[in-house]
């Protein structure tokens, strides 16, 4: 060290901080500076005699800020004692009981040994002789009053006792939560089929270490269970054959050598029920239940996302058999090579490995399981996941052995719906009259949230109502007008209680104010149009009714007798024909859900965009069947391929095929389309399988008109003088569309409404409110059929040439 560099460059706030972290392994000065030189690299090249000054002086310049300090006679083993006297009161409870006992030896033998030759010593000591004090006398050489080790002492032994009744309520607690742990492997190994529900302890988990456990029993609210589940029949069936008798049976699948289900994936949009029937799944079993929340399991610190899944896998596996249920586990489960950070791969990786081991059955003769899981009864670990974004899920964690089995829970049809609001409604006090069938009929696209909701605001809609009607009462009897702002102080009397209840007009005005989920994720309203508003094409309605409206209302009876029937329909026709009028009172009809696209707006500028809009529109018409998928103006997506510039619409075109060739993928999706130039539609997809079910849609005859010009009456005020079927057989009509007819009722109320304004204007005598044949006539010489006889003509051979429906 005699050839090392010179230690000006030493930073004195580190180096105090170092001192202090090791004096007490430290007794002397030579002990910090060999300690500094062996641990520190940047300490190891300094001369030892310059930097033992510097040390020195870092400690002389701490005693002169501490004010216990002695003043005039800094010596080495006073700096020492002096930093032993400062020590943080939370030090390690084994050091300050050295150092108390330590101390309190050397005050005793201090008080023992005093004499006058040490005094003399002493005096020696503190001479200015330049004599340098030893390691000796920085451990006995001290002169140090005995009350005031005495007092020292006192206080690191309060400090000592302290920190030891801390441990002892931390190993109590320790130890409370081990006879917790053994309690709850006692009660789950009791296995009690005649009283299944009693005694059943839940955990849920609100964070990744299992979280709170609650005991449920008689005096305490339970879960949901199967029963408060509606709409679901099929679902539940299927879950009690393969999941529920194994998890509540769990000796049968050992007994017969057969691998139980690893996990269930439920999948289906937002508000379906997927958390509430895996807590029907847990309440029904009566096993332990840990439910996280995906988000929750993600830490900061590197590791500790995985330790978490770990131990929530651990604590599962203890308990067996026992559920884990992640909700929305798209979040930590995404598709690896769609990540960007590790973290999130590992996450999913762990999560594979905890799903591959814990699976497996739990018996009596599992040694490593043995004194933790239950009392000689077999079991395992079934896992949950839940999420609205199945493709966003790693395929490796949906193969058999992790997921196995995938269970859809899709917008509920009308039969459904009404189940679901028999649940809802059986706590609520409804008015004798009350059809729930006719509120099922009337929400289509609702899912048990959105019916939650409008049961919810069917109840604050009859409150308001009632509230509104009592203070109506109560305000008009109030003779002293100060009274009348108290009218809400009024108690309510039992017999006025019992007339109160929720009407169906409360329902139905409670409809128009929630919005289906399913609106917000791109489906359309159902149309209001009916078959009533359709003048004529009955042949149209006839085909409509036997290939789509009954299949949707009577879906078992044409899967019992095997009949597959066409599911594309081509609409294509004349303009103004009423092409998407018939679709639409079509969905009124079947009541399934509706979804309308307009062609060209699936079209997107960026390469890919719009096959992944088609892919996503099938995926989510599957999801949500029975569905009624109606692409207007369908000739912009289906053009003739190879022609030049139609590579813009080739691979929307490619896709679409692809989606329309799913037959069994497409089970309960229905396409319609709609055109007025089939003849630039390319022919693959006109073939059967996909737009199979070629109808055409002529221009309405003279009978045909007459039809459509009532229908369109039916909300004017026609006079009874008017025979509207003898408008429509009238030459002027020859060629008019429907769009025509319209455009004609349209132009004759025009004229009677100008005819009244007339009148009105110059006081005349008031004419009548009515549309007279005269305001025909006179429409008729504005309109001109929008069809002409070439067209025409061309239709009616476009119509031969294509194959008949």
């Amino acid at each position: 060290m005699a050839g090392g560099r010179s230690p000006s460059v030493v930073n004195r706030g580190f180096l105090l901080q170092r001192i202090k972290s090791c004096r007490h392994k430290c007794p002397t000065v030579d002990d910090i500076v060999d300690h500094l030189q062996s641990t520190y690299r940047d300490y190891r090249g300094l001369k030892k005699s310059p930097f033992t000054s510097i040390v020195q002086q870092t400690l002389d310049s701490q005693l002169k800020k501490n004010p216990k300090s002695t003043p005039s006679t800094s010596t080495p083993s006073k700096i020492k004692r002096q930093f032993q006297d400062s020590e943080d009161e939370d030090a390690d409870c084994s050091t300050i009981e050295k150092k108390r006992y330590k101390r309190v030896d050397l005050g005793e033998q201090r008080l023992q040994n005093e004499s006058p030759s040490s005094s003399t010593s002493s005096d020696s000591g503190n001479s200015g002789d330049g004599a340098v004090a030893t390691s000796e006398d920085a451990i006995y050489g001290e002169k140090v009053e005995p009350a005031f080790d005495l007092m020292k002492s006192m206080l690191q032994t309060s400090y000592a006792e302290s920190n030891k009744s801390k441990n002892e309520h931390l190993e109590k607690s320790v130890e409370l939560e081990v006879a917790i742990e053994n309690k709850i492997a006692e009660k789950i190994g009791v296995e009690n089929e005649g009283n299944a529900s009693k005694g059943i302890l839940r955990k849920e988990g609100q964070g990744s270490h299992g979280g709170a456990e609650t005991e449920t029993g008689e005096g305490k609210e339970e879960g949901p269970r199967f029963k408060d589940l509606g709409g679901m029949k099929s679902v539940l069936e299927e879950l009690k054959m393969e999941v529920i008798v194994p998890l509540y049976h769990p000796q049968l699948p050992m007994w017969l050598g057969v691998r139980p289900m690893a996990g269930i994936l439920l999948h289906g949009p937002p508000g379906c029920g997927k958390t509430k029937l895996a807590h029907a799944i847990a309440n029904e079993t009566g096993v332990p239940f840990y439910k996280i929340s995906a988000p929750e399991i993600v830490s900061g610190v590197s590791g500790a996302s995985e330790e978490n899944i770990r131990e929530l896998f651990s604590k599962a596996y203890r308990t067996a058999p026992s559920i884990v249920f992640i909700d929305e586990i798209d979040a930590i489960a995404s598709k690896r090579e769609n990540l960007q950070r590790e973290m999130e791969r590992r996450i999913v990786t762990q999560l594979m490995t905890c799903m591959d081991g814990f699976h497996k059955l739990v018996d009596s003769t599992d040694a490593s399981s043995k004194k933790d899981s239950s009392n000689d009864r077999p079991g395992y670990v079934l896992v949950i996941g839940a999420t609205n974004r199945p493709d966003a899920v790693d395929p490796a964690l949906r193969r058999p052995g992790r997921f196995d089995r995938e269970i859809v829970l899709g917008v509920p049809d009308e039969n459904a719906r009404a189940e679901i609001l028999s649940v809802l409604t059986s706590t609520l006090r409804l008015e004798g009259s009350f059809d729930l069938l006719k509120i099922a009929r009337a929400t289509p696209g609702f899912v048990g949230a959105d019916l939650t909701a409008l049961a919810n605001k069917a109840g604050n809609l009859a409150m308001k109502r009632i509230i509104d009607q009592r203070k109506f009462e109560l305000s008009t009897d109030f003779v002293d007008k100060e009274h009348i702002e108290d009218w809400w102080k009024q108690p309510w009397l039992p017999e006025e209680m019992g007339k109160l209840a929720i009407t169906m007009t409360d329902f139905e005005e409670a409809i128009q104010m929630i919005q289906p989920s399913l609106r917000r994720e791109g489906f359309s309203a159902i149309p209001s149009v009916k078959w009533e508003d359709v003048g004529g094409l009955e042949q149209l309605r006839a085909e409509f009714d036997r290939y789509v409206v009954r299949r949707i209302k009577y879906p078992d009876d044409y899967e019992g007798f095997g009949v597959d029937l066409e599911t594309g329909f081509l609409l294509y026709g004349p303009p103004g024909c009423g092409k998407t009028l018939i679709a639409k009172a079509v969905a009124n009809e079947a009541g399934a859900n509706f979804i309308h696209i307009k062609g060209p707006e699936l079209l997107n500028k960026y390469v890919g965009e719009s096959e992944l809009a088609v892919r996503t529109l099938f995926s989510r018409a599957r999801t949500c069947s029975p569905c009624i998928l109606f692409f207007d103006e369908v000739d912009a997506l289906t053009t003739k391929r190879g022609k030049e510039g139609g590579w813009v619409v080739e691979r929307l075109l490619n896709q679409l095929l692809i989606e329309l060739d799913g037959a069994e993928q497409r089970r309960g999706v229905f396409v319609i389309g709609a055109t007025n130039r089939p003849e630039v539609m390319d022919p693959a997809v006109l073939r059967p399988g996909r737009f199979g079910k070629l109808l055409y849609v002529p221009l309405p005859g003279p009978t045909e008109r007459g039809l459509v010009l009532k229908a369109l009456g039916r909300k004017k005020p026609i006079d009874i003088s008017v025979d509207l079927l003898a408008v429509g057989q009238m030459e002027a009509c020859e060629n008019f569309s429907g769009a025509d007819l319209s455009a004609l009722m349209n132009e004759a109320a025009m004229a009677a409404l100008e005819e009244k304004l007339t009148s009105v204007r110059n006081n005349m005598e008031s004419a009548s409110c009515t549309i007279k044949m005269t305001h025909f006539e006179s429409g008729l010489t504005k309109i001109s059929p929008s069809v002409s006889e070439k067209q025409k003509h061309f239709y009616e051979i476009l119509s031969k040439s294509l194959k008949p429906a």
